[in-house]
């Protein structure tokens, strides 16, 4: 195996079991919690658009936009173009709940970089952007 063969494996065992032990702090399931951020991030968008960005079958996303709409943490609505479609809003509920969840995440994680020392923590702030650059 070459060398970054061995690094690319390496990393994605790594990402890995970060992102578990990340989840295990989780309190909604992935899925809403996915559906949610594509909605703070992108703004209303029709339950086909979130089942191919959540790379999930449409019967799916209704089920959880059902889910989410049963707590208050979205709405739906016909599309203006074609009202036998529906978008899907997050309220602001919706956007609080996934806030405090990624706050817990986030809070989490810091309470783990505070056992490093200055050099890992320097080399831990520009992970992000290396990543983002890996990101197909």
């Amino acid at each position: 195996m070459s060398d970054d063969m061995e690094i690319a494996e390496d990393l994605r065992a790594a990402v890995g079991d970060f992102v578990r032990q990340v989840r295990a702090y989780e309190t909604m399931p992935p899925g809403q919690a996915g559906a949610l951020g594509h909605l703070v991030r992108e703004g209303p968008l029709s339950i086909a658009d979130l089942a191919r960005r959540e790379r999930v079958k449409h019967q799916s996303m209704t089920r959880t936009v059902g889910l989410l709409e049963s707590q208050g943490l979205v709405t739906l609505a016909p599309a203006e173009h074609d009202r036998r479609q529906m978008v899907v809003a997050v309220t602001g509920a919706g956007a609080a709940r996934l806030g405090e969840q990624r706050q817990v995440r986030a809070g989490r994680i810091a309470e783990a970089m505070a056992t490093l020392g200055a050099e890992e923590r320097e080399l831990v702030a520009r992970i992000p952007a290396i990543i983002r650059k890996l990101t197909p």
